[in-house]
């Protein structure tokens, strides 16, 4: 290719995967839906965008690397210590049982009908168990199921795609030894990959320790210096045992989202952004690569496996992973109507399927193709059916707000309590012990863990959230964590300091609370000098001395007062303010009693 042609696939291949994920904000759906065609219609109608033209034998290293990279971030999602009670035991069965009973039927459903070795078979079949938060997070943003299935599913995701990348591994190298050999040799050979990526895992995570825990890098240098590392093992990982740098890059993810120490630090948005475009750029890549006649000759038997996975096999799954909980019908079959396949499947089975091929594996070369038809139609399929499906099963949760108030004054307090008895769902968090002991004596729910620990926003945490509101006393640390929080694209909103700050974001104004004269010295003044907290209906407030501070929509939406802007009165609306001679009369939202 000519230098010119090669600028104009580069170009044209980060402006397809941007513009791709634009497009799903805008439209809320899930990037796949338009990643997956548009990179095969490029592929098929443009010959600049041909990553095997592009890069050469280049290309399938570095696909192993970016999907190490995606790896990582989904092993740092994997904070074990919050995955406990009734939402551990039926996410533990959807992995240790679900994962071999999907597995085990990709792979004899893929011998069935397309008459597959048991060994390209078995590759096929690890592939397609994972699915991944990259898919699962945004179809559940858009359905908003009950919390604990969102909690369930979104856990699902996070935790298969470490384990699918191990596995995958680990097969790949059996399958590759399987080809060459003594049997004796092909044991040493897959112990000694294992062994490798484990090492590397360890390496990996005393770099890390080095780098974020004991320099105290800036944000900017700590993605900079995760990616070194991560990139950095993986291939040298891969340079002694093939794909091996999977595995140490699932491990690096566990180790710094489980060791106190680097869990914070290797937190940050800037990473988030990279993995994102990591995704983008991937997905247009692999997906040119397949060819319109690579396909002809695998529709109906991939229409075969496709249906057989979605309305049998991941069925059964849920099934079996919530026998005897206390998950509703509706529960477990929206359960069983949610396992749409990723880009770990699509990156893995584009290193291992070239890499099985060239090696003289039979049907190998198949691997990627059925894969890509997988992916396609299970992600096309749930996201238009996900929402649908879970009104039809009444597993939706209403349109109302669930704020997190942070901060233990009395005030707080008071405000929480009103809220909740207006029928909003209220969470609080409070870095005092006395606070927090306060706050459970009054039967408010209480955020556990340390609030930056949380990952709000990650995938892997607190779902559910709708709004953050910082009310805490210290100013500085509303103003911090509103910049860290407000960054992952969450509605977060901070009280106004009791002294104006002179720094200023460019949206401080729409993030910071309530009317100008109500600062956090003014509201506590106030309220201590017998200025009330109450819900009214709107346009009932039995005063004139009072300021507004949220309204309560119809549907339950929490609409708070801002700097630059007061939220129009709508029909149903009750209000709640700060006022003199008004009392609190909690006025029930539609759905509460």
């Amino acid at each position: 290719m000519t230098t010119d042609q090669i600028l104009a696939g580069v170009g044209l291949t980060l402006v397809l995967a941007v513009g791709c994920q634009i497009l799903a904000e805008r439209f809320r759906f899930p990037a796949l839906v338009a990643l997956l065609p548009v990179g095969f219609a490029a592929g098929a109608l443009t010959d600049v965008v041909n990553p095997q033209r592009l890069l050469g034998p280049a290309f399938s290293p570095l696909v192993s690397l970016a999907v190490a990279v995606i790896l990582y971030d989904a092993g740092r999602a994997l904070d074990l210590g919050r995955l406990h009670g009734h939402t551990r035991r039926v996410v533990l069965r959807l992995i240790a049982l679900g994962v071999p009973i999907t597995g085990g039927a990709a792979m004899g459903f893929s011998m069935l009908l397309f008459d597959m070795p048991a060994t390209t078979a078995a590759m096929l079949g690890v592939i397609l168990v994972v699915s991944g938060p990259t898919v699962v997070g945004p179809l559940l943003g858009f359905v908003r199921p009950k919390e604990r299935l969102q909690h369930i599913l979104a856990w699902e995701g996070s935790l298969i795609d470490p384990v699918g990348g191990i596995l995958g591994a680990i097969t790949f190298h059996a399958v590759s030894a399987s080809t060459v050999g003594h049997p004796g040799a092909q044991v040493l050979r897959f112990f000694g990959s294992l062994g490798v990526g484990l090492a590397g895992g360890a390496v990996g995570t005393v770099a890390m320790w080095l780098l974020l825990a004991r320099m105290r890098l800036s944000e900017r240098l700590a993605t900079s210096a995760q990616l070194a590392v991560v990139v950095g093992i993986a291939a040298a990982c891969d340079a002694v045992r093939d794909d091996s740098g999977l595995i140490a890059a699932v491990v690096i993810g566990l180790a710094v989202t489980n060791l106190s120490s680097l869990r914070i630090q290797a937190r940050n948005p800037f990473f988030e952004t990279l993995v994102q475009q990591i995704l983008g750029i991937l997905f247009i890549s692999i997906s040119a690569t397949i060819t319109p006649a690579s396909l002809r000759h695998l529709g109906w038997p991939a229409l075969g496996l496709i249906a057989a996975l979605v309305l049998l096999v991941r069925p059964v799954v849920a099934l079996v992973a919530t026998l005897r909980t206390d998950l509703g019908r509706g529960e477990r079959s929206f359960v069983g109507w949610m396992a749409p396949r990723g880009i770990v499947a699509a990156g893995t089975a584009s290193t291992f399927s070239a890499s099985l091929a060239s090696q003289g594996v039979p049907k190998a070369a198949d691997i990627l193709p059925v894969t890509y038809l997988v992916i396609v139609a299970t992600v096309t399929l749930y996201a238009f059916t996900a929402e649908p499906v879970a009104s039809w099963l009444r597993v939706r949760r209403p349109a109302a707000s669930r704020p997190l108030l942070v901060g233990g004054e009395d005030w707080v307090v008071d405000l929480a309590t009103v809220l909740r008895a207006a029928g909003v769902d209220v969470l609080m968090w409070a870095g005092l012990e006395e606070q927090r002991q306060r706050l459970r004596q009054t039967g408010l729910e209480l955020l556990p863990g340390g609030l930056m620990a949380t990952g709000i926003g990650d995938g892997g945490g607190i779902e559910g959230i709708t709004t953050i509101l910082l009310l805490s006393r210290e100013d500085d640390f509303n103003a911090l964590v509103s910049t860290l929080l407000g960054s992952q694209g969450g509605r977060v909103y901070r009280l106004a300091p009791a002294v104006e700050q002179r720094v200023r974001g460019p949206q401080a104004d729409s993030e910071t609370l309530f009317a100008p004269q109500l600062t956090r010295t003014e509201i506590e003044q106030r309220h201590r000098g017998g200025a009330t907290i109450a819900a009214h209906p709107a346009g009932t407030v039995p005063s004139a001395d009072y300021d507004l501070l949220f309204r309560i929509r119809a549907d339950g939406a929490l609409a708070p007062v801002t700097r630059s802007r007061a939220p129009a009165r709508e029909e149903g609306d009750t209000e709640v303010v700060l006022g003199t001679g008004v009392t609190a009369m909690p006025v029930p939202v539609e759905g509460t009693t």
